[in-house]
Formats: C-alpha cells, structure tokens, sequence
C-alpha cells in the first residue's frame, strides 16, 4: 500500500473512531494528521490537508486545545500559528479519559448527589433513593478507576491489562 493511501485510510479511521470519544469527525481526522506528522502543522496546512474551511479548522483547533489534545508551537521567524500533539498513546487515552470524565461522570455524580437525598417514605421515594443511591456509588467507584488511570504510568496500565487478559 502506498504512503498517502495508507495516510487516507488512517485520517479516515481515526475520524470515525472520534466520534466514541465524545469528538466530531472532523476534529479527529486533524488530530490523527496532527499525530503522524513529523512537524507541527499551520492551520494553512491542515485546510489544505483535509480539504476543510479555515472556519472548520479553526473551530476544530480550539476544540482540540480545549481537550488538551493539540498544543500550539511557536516558529521563530514565523507569524502563522502551528499545532502539534502528544504522540503517545497512554497519554492520548489519559487525556481523552480526564475530558469525557469532566464533560459526562463529573456533572451526573453531582446530579445523583443531589437526587438520592430525596425526602419521604412511600415505595416510590423509596426506590428512587435505592436506585440513585446505587448508581452514585457505582459512578464514584468508576470514578476512582478513571482517576486512578488518569494518575498512573503506562506500566500500571500494561500491567493491570496482562492479568484481565490471561
């Protein structure tokens, strides 16, 4: 297979892969062209690239620094802005574990907080406790797991994943 079908086909797959990380499209296939490139890239660059707009890239960008997935790099000499990103992988999975934890398990453990200390004693109520109560245990063990794996090296992972798999 030829370098830029191979290229293509990675872009494409990465983009798709972004949309189970909470991510569009778009910004997933600039962040796997980010991830192979082998100097940071102008958003000039990326526009030409992908074939996007400047707004599409521009959006996209800030997306990306949003996450923390993209930083800017500064060229001596150089006006433009250029982007790059962190090429290893427990680091990426770490990053997008501490974004989609902030965005999605932080907000529902502050919801369930809130519900399971609801007041009365009829089944209904009763239930509903029980069920949030439960589901705000299970979200704070979950929530343990991730921080733990945020925290942790990539040996702790390697090592944690061997014995699940044996």
């Amino acid at each position: 297979m030829e370098y830029s079908e191979a290229k293509q086909r990675y872009i494409e797959a990465w983009g798709s892969l972004g949309s189970s990380w909470g991510v569009n499209r778009t910004m997933a296939q600039i962040h796997a062209l980010l991830m192979i490139a082998t100097m940071p890239l102008s958003t000039e660059d990326i526009m030409d690239e992908l074939k996007i707009s400047r707004g599409n890239a521009n959006m996209n960008l800030r997306a990306l620094l949003d996450w923390g997935l993209a930083k800017k790099v500064l060229i001596p000499g150089e006006r433009k802005e250029f982007f790059s990103t962190d090429k290893d992988p427990m680091v990426l999975a770490a990053q997008v574990a501490k974004e989609r934890k902030k965005r999605e398990l932080d907000p529902i453990i502050r919801l369930l907080d809130e519900v399971s200390t609801v007041q009365g004693d009829d089944e209904q109520v009763k239930e509903f406790r029980k069920v949030t109560t439960d589901l705000k245990g299970f979200a704070k063990q979950a929530d343990s797991v991730i921080n733990t794996f945020i925290q942790s090296n990539s040996n702790w992972f390697f090592k944690i994943l061997g014995k699940i798999t044996r």
